[in-house]
């Protein structure tokens, strides 16, 4: 790790460095959005371009690193908000309504799907990144998955699954697009119809 700069406050390793970096990132994308540069959050820190470089090597890693970072509170609100709903069914359909909601309005994770933004991301749905965010998703919901006969394969399974109709909501919402209970209702028939039952 370098000591070089930092506003003479150097951090004390690697992992420090990043969070700081992922910090001034993140007041970066609040102030800026997708305009922010590798320019800005060095100029934060009291740093160099090319030290940022060695942490993430373009603007657009750091995006991504940003935007992952940024996801344990959007999680969080989003366990929050399916606390008690317990058929899986439900539990499914209100939650990719609710992200289809969330996301375009969250500065940090809606950059990644910004409509008209030219973002190899949106393709990378099976990336590791995007079935991390899957798998914490399908796995704060409040449903007995192993009572209802759901194994860890299964869950995997619907994690990808769901990102697979996310994805195909923001690709292409439709024409009009579908919103709230509307919305609701398509996903409930459709997509809740996948954890109905368990086939062996």
């Amino acid at each position: 790790m370098r000591t070089h700069g930092w506003s003479g406050a150097a951090p004390a390793s690697d992992d420090e460095a990043i969070a700081r970096i992922l910090a001034a990132a993140g007041k970066a994308i609040d102030a800026r959005g997708a305009d922010f540069s590798i320019a800005d959050v060095a100029r934060t820190l009291g740093v160099t371009r090319q030290t940022v470089y060695r942490y993430f090597p373009s603007t657009d890693a750091l995006l991504v690193a940003a935007a992952v970072h940024a996801a344990d509170d959007f999680m969080d609100r989003l366990e929050a908000h399916l606390q008690g709903v317990t058929d899986p069914v439900e539990a499914v359909a209100e939650a990719i309504a609710t992200a289809l909601e969330w996301l375009p309005k969250d500065k940090h994770l809606g950059l990644l799907i910004e409509p008209g933004r030219p973002n190899p991301h949106i393709e990378s749905v099976t990336g590791s990144v995007a079935l991390d965010f899957g798998h914490s998703m399908v796995r704060r919901f409040d449903v007995d998955w192993a009572g209802l006969g759901f194994s860890d394969d299964d869950l995997d399974e619907l994690a990808e699954h769901l990102l697979r109709i996310i994805q195909s909501f923001v690709t292409d919402p439709g024409r009009p697009p579908r919103t709230g209970q509307e919305l609701r209702e398509y996903l409930r028939r459709w997509v809740g119809s996948a954890v109905g039952v368990v086939e062996r």
